[in-house]
């Protein structure tokens, strides 16, 4: 008679914790000088430095617009392929899903302002 051994809640807690925080991303957006206001996917987000935070599949694309008065603004658009998300593989590699979270953000982000003419 075979008996299966029951799975420790946590081993469940653990599998599931790798599995919902590779799915996060994160970049600080930075800007010389700080204080830059933040706008994600065209919405008031904050101010620099700012923690940008999203749960978008690999190469998907945010814009993010950096407004300072006095200066240029940025529209830079930060592409999700700029580094491995360790924990999407590591999760892949028992469940199919998180494969689509592979890809991450540089974590920073810097852009120096020019002075209005």
């Amino acid at each position: 008679m075979c008996r299966s051994k029951p799975v420790s809640p946590s081993a469940i807690l653990l599998l599931v914790s790798i599995l919902f925080s590779s799915c996060s991303s994160w970049a600080m957006v930075q800007s010389i000088p700080s204080g830059a206001k933040v706008y994600h996917d065209s919405e008031y987000s904050g101010t620099t430095p700012y923690l940008m935070k999203d749960m978008k599949i690999s190469w998907s694309k945010t814009r993010v617009e950096l407004k300072k008065e006095g200066y240029k603004k940025f529209r830079p658009t930060l592409t999700k392929d700029e580094g491995v998300n360790v924990g999407a593989v590591i999760g892949g590699l028992v469940v199919w899903v998180p494969f689509l979270w592979v890809m991450d953000y540089k974590p920073n982000h810097t852009y120096e302002f020019e002075a209005n003419d």
